[in-house]
């Protein structure tokens, strides 16, 4: 029998990188996609039009018999539909994981949370704009201990992180779970909905319907890991693979740190770099004016309360990542899965960012 994978989000940016990559990665496998209507999947269905192994189950992350009941069913779960902050959703699987596994065969669990866990600090002690401090890098192997236990439970996507790690404690005969915390995504997704990222073009529509490029006041240093969107999708299809290779599945390293492929310490920085906020602001203005859609462009400070504020372009909360710091050290997917990324890196994609997001706005040259 073909293996069964159970995934959400595939028409969003995330989780539909990652399936295009799965299918294509492994046709032979058995696909179900959690979508809200006929109307997605027909978006799908269109994408890939030959394939006879894609079925849908409808609803949507409150659906929680119908995400209980494909989980149940599946051999493997990519939660990907924004799995981040929603509880229901990931309760949802652990139990229909729970209620159709076994010792023999336990259900994979790969849960995709996100490194904006890691802006508590900056949030609580009001640190916009700054560099962060030494304690503040993170790591995901030899420093793991400090992300299972050591994040306090009101930084975000915490909430969520725990009721997967206190799964696989709870079950580790069951269940074998990774969470995989992506940063900065950046470059055109390959899915059949949604295929672009959030944090750069929001900055790029900000200098386009501005005028310049917004620098956080405090001196613009804030600084977040970045990860090419197809190098984030080969994680996945690795920890799928693994998650359907006995051997690979059942390295959990006794659910201890530093930990394995998986289990209760399995926790994945997926970054490829780093980035300062104000460097991305100043090279996205050369852009523009390179490109010919500003006569003169700059990066220049912006209050907060301007920079924040709901009248402001682009999505808020977007903004208000581009003011505090989200830093890690990614070791174990390399470690243990031999991921090497390969893309681009952001600097290399800022002109294309640029005018797709004109075009989107509508912008000429």
């Amino acid at each position: 029998m073909p293996s069964k994978i159970f995934l959400t989000g595939a028409t969003g940016y995330i989780g539909g990188d990652a399936f295009y990559a799965l299918y294509n990665a492994h046709p032979e496998y058995d696909y179900t996609l959690l979508v809200r209507s006929q109307d997605r999947a027909d978006i799908v269905n269109k994408a890939f039009p030959d394939a006879k192994n894609i079925h849908f189950v409808f609803g949507n992350l409150d659906s929680a018999d119908a995400i209980s009941a494909a989980a149940a069913a599946a051999d493997v779960v990519l939660h990907a539909g924004n799995s981040a902050d929603d509880q229901p959703s990931a309760q949802a699987i652990v139990d229909g994981l729970l209620k159709s596994h076994s010792t023999s065969s336990p259900g994979v669990y790969i849960h995709v949370s996100g490194t904006g866990l890691l802006v508590w600090y900056d949030s609580v002690n009001n640190r916009f704009g700054q560099p962060p401090l030494a304690d503040q890098t993170y790591n995901d192997y030899d420093g793991v201990e400090r992300l299972v236990s050591g994040v306090p439970d009101h930084a975000p996507h915490r909430d969520v992180d725990l009721i997967v790690q206190r799964a696989a404690a709870a079950h580790p005969d069951l269940l074998r779970t990774a969470i995989v915390a992506p940063p900065t995504i950046y470059g055109r997704g390959r899915g059949p909905g949604n295929q672009h990222s959030m944090q750069v073009p929001c900055l790029a529509g900000y200098l386009l319907q501005k005028g310049y490029a917004p620098v956080a006041e405090g001196g613009g240093e804030t600084i977040w890991d970045n990860v090419y969107v197809r190098d984030l999708s080969d994680l996945f299809v690795r920890l799928v693979e693994a998650g359907l290779n006995p051997e690979q599945r059942d390295n959990t390293a006794g659910n201890k740190a530093p930990g394995g492929i998986f289990g209760t310490h399995a926790y994945y920085f997926a970054a490829a770099g780093t980035h300062r906020w104000s460097d991305v602001a100043k090279q996205l203005a050369v852009s523009a004016v390179e490109q010919g859609f500003l006569a003169s462009a700059s990066a220049k400070p912006e209050p907060l309360n301007v920079l924040l504020a709901e009248a402001s372009p682009g999505s808020q909360g977007t903004r208000k990542t581009w003011t505090v710091n989200s830093h890690g050290e990614a070791i174990r997917a390399a470690k243990l899965l031999d991921w090497k990324p390969v893309g681009p890196s952001l600097e290399a994609t800022i002109p294309s960012v640029l005018a797709e997001e004109a075009e989107r706005l509508g912008i000429a040259k």
